[in-house]
């Protein structure tokens, strides 16, 4: 891709994503979401393979339709109250209208169906950003509006994320995939909170957007797009495999890794609201998600490949392990003795 038009594109995101995150108007949120799906679109199509092409277009058609829901739904909003502000959502039906659009953006289930299909589709780097970047400006508008939103319908979305993101990873064999299907169950846990403490909801986004990134920063640099891939992978770097199994195991959940801080918080909070039905639940869905990490895990830095057939075995790559990769991949470990004061600073 030329480096003129990628500096444009990521330009755009910043801007867009600017935008959305610091505007009170509907109509400028809205322009903001719209920079970003024009700006993302020649990032996830730049390889020129069908696949991409394929994917970009289901991403067009899918956010174009979100858009048109959310503008939709600040304008009938407009229309009953004379409001344009975003935290004026009073009318019902704008708050559900809303809700899909929002959900439609997130992949939320049961609009998630795009989500894996477009990140299989691109590069490794293009995931990450589609994983990460991209669901900010939705989330935000998600939290300046959660007062006004139903909290029947969120938790709803929710548990059906939890249940299809760790059932339906069960059975993949692409990383991008399962990654994709990760996110779709982390979305469902932040999404059944944020009504009742928005801050913790942020906290937890950021959590899951630094061991995202390690995750797919280590896949990329090892270049693993498939889980036959990845046995092979223990050879060419042997440290950054076992960093990428505490970054797998740390999106899962467990103690005492970076990744069981926002779970345990958020179950402790659903316990306080009596939404103990919800945190087993939710707690019992983490369980399917659980599954495929450890497979990844296994896959990582247990299982090596066949010798069955003479081969060259790829040692050492020659690509260095970038800084930020480390970087992440440690806080990603070893942020849960810090809870205290991460708690206190939201």
């Amino acid at each position: 891709m030329n480096p003129h038009a990628k500096l444009i594109c990521t330009l755009s995101l910043i801007l867009g994503s600017t935008i959305t995150i610091s505007s009170n108007h509907w109509v400028m949120a809205w322009t903001g979401l719209e920079i970003n799906t024009l700006a993302i679109i020649p990032l996830i199509s730049k390889s020129h393979h069908p696949r991409a092409v394929e994917a970009s277009i289901k991403y067009f058609l899918v956010q174009a339709a979100a858009s048109a829901l959310l503008l939709f739904s600040s304008m009938s909003n407009a229309w009953t109250t004379g409001q344009w502000d975003i935290t004026q959502l009073t009318n019902p039906t704008s708050c559900l209208l809303l809700t899909m659009a929002v959900a439609i953006k997130l992949g939320l289930a049961p609009f998630h169906f795009w989500f894996p299909e477009v990140l299989q589709g691109t590069s490794l780097t293009t995931a990450l950003i589609l994983s990460t970047v991209m669901k900010f400006p939705p989330m935000t508008i998600l939290f300046m509006t959660s007062p006004s939103l139903n909290p029947t319908v969120l938790t709803v979305l929710a548990l059906i994320s939890a249940a299809l993101g760790g059932w339906t990873g069960l059975n993949q064999t692409q990383t991008r995939k399962i990654l994709a299907f990760s996110s779709i169950s982390h979305m469902g846990w932040m999404t059944v909170i944020i009504i009742y403490d928005p801050k913790l909801t942020i906290l937890t986004f950021y959590l899951y957007v630094l061991m995202t990134a390690a995750v797919f920063l280590s896949l990329n640099t090892t270049k693993t797009l498939k889980l036959s891939t990845m046995m092979t992978s223990w050879t060419k770097t042997p440290v950054l495999n076992a960093t990428l199994m505490l970054a797998l195991l740390s999106l899962a959940g467990l103690p005492p890794l970076t990744g069981f801080m926002p779970k345990w918080l958020i179950l402790q909070e659903l316990t306080k609201q009596e939404m103990t039905a919800t945190a087993v639940v939710i707690s019992m869905l983490s369980l399917l998600g659980l599954f495929f990490y450890l497979r990844l895990a296994y896959y990582a830095t247990i299982t090596l490949p066949p010798n069955s057939a003479n081969h060259m075995k790829q040692w050492h790559i020659n690509k260095h392990t970038t800084s930020m990769t480390a970087i992440l991949a440690s806080l990603s470990t070893t942020l849960l003795p810090l809870s205290p004061m991460m708690l206190t600073s939201i």
